[in-house]
């Protein structure tokens, strides 16, 4: 088990990447209430695809916990029974958690594709903890990693459910996506500490610090781009449906995440520079500035060509990809090379 746990870990963060892509699509097409309960939807565990589903009938069959529509409201059922030839509101209670009682079932199975990979993440990433267990003498370090990583999965998930019964509360979605980061970046340092070898580059403090501070400005970026997007998701709701109109008057917070990308560009500009300069060997500093232009690209093609398909998904993997490479830098410049090797 234990030749096999840097498979299984990057098997984990491969999931865990993908959760994120899922979280990205469920953002771009206003998913994130397509199912209204935790962590089943509508109270099934596979969801519904037709609103007869949800939709009272006589001589039908509900089990406790299901759920329907009636009058615009959730109404949940209070134990198993079959329905008469008339509605028997005493089977019923009003679901309190919030009063959206919108059923759209491509929204819903988005959602719940996005539920999905969250459970085969969870998944993984026990399997990771409980493979560790190898580690416990050698690196309890390891050990106490892998399992800190379910219990944030754990709480990914709880979080997930608050992110639902908020109607989509902006700060939460905010915290809900940083927390996915630092899942990533807590199960790339077990993966360096699980297979170690010394990166070949030279360690340069200057340089260190510098990534440092460009790690940070690309988490406040991605957590000031989801307060952006949240100010699209209010436009839509009041009624802009038209992309073209979504960023007519846009909010301060917008003209802050724009410039906010130039700092990050010429951050990374002198990093890359820095490290042709010196020859210190970090070789990623092209992808870094490659993913750069990605993004600043596909930010441009948002705000200037009306949100061209599939742009805001895009825009916020590359981002969650960077930051991702960047952490591992930071890993591979943590220590200097001895002299003789």
């Amino acid at each position: 088990m234990k030749k096999y746990f840097p498979t299984i870990a990057k098997t984990a963060l491969v999931l865990v990447y993908l959760v994120i892509v899922a979280g990205a699509l469920v953002r771009m097409t206003g998913s994130g209430m397509g199912c209204p309960d935790w962590p089943k939807c509508f109270g099934y565990y596979i969801p519904p695809t037709d609103l007869k589903e949800l939709t009272w009938a006589p001589n039908r069959v509900f089990e406790k916990g299901q759920v329907i529509i009636k009058d615009e409201t959730l109404l949940v059922a209070k134990d198993n029974f079959t329905t008469q030839t008339s509605f028997d509101a005493s089977h019923w209670e009003k679901y309190t958690k919030h009063d959206y009682a919108i059923f759209n079932p491509l929204h819903t199975w988005i959602e719940y594709i996005n539920r999905l990979f969250g459970a085969l993440a969870g998944i993984a990433c026990f399997i990771m903890a409980v493979a560790s267990f190898k580690f416990r003498n050698k690196n309890k370090k390891i050990t106490l990693l892998s399992w800190l990583v379910v219990v944030m999965m754990g709480f990914q998930a709880w979080l997930g459910a608050k992110v639902v019964y908020s109607v989509l509360n902006p700060i939460k979605i905010t915290v809900h996506m940083i927390m996915a980061l630092v899942i990533v970046a807590v199960i790339l340092y077990i993966i360096q500490l699980a297979r170690p070898k010394l990166a070949a580059v030279r360690y340069n403090t200057n340089f260190k610090n510098v990534l440092l501070f460009s790690l940070l400005l690309t988490l406040i970026q991605i957590a000031i781009g989801t307060q952006v997007r949240q100010f699209v998701d209010e436009q839509i709701k009041n009624g802009l449906t038209e992309s073209i109109l979504w960023l007519q008057n846009p909010s301060v917070i917008f003209y802050v995440h724009r410039s906010f990308s130039i700092v990050i560009l010429l951050t990374n500009i002198y990093l890359y520079v820095r490290n042709t300069k010196f020859g210190l060997g970090f070789s990623k500093t092209k992808w870094v500035l490659l993913l750069i232009g990605f993004e600043i690209i596909t930010g441009i093609a948002m705000a200037y060509f009306d949100f061209p398909v599939g742009s805001q998904a895009i825009h916020l993997i590359i981002a969650s990809i960077l930051f991702g490479i960047q952490f591992y830098m930071i890993l591979e410049a943590k220590k200097p090379i001895p002299a003789n090797s």
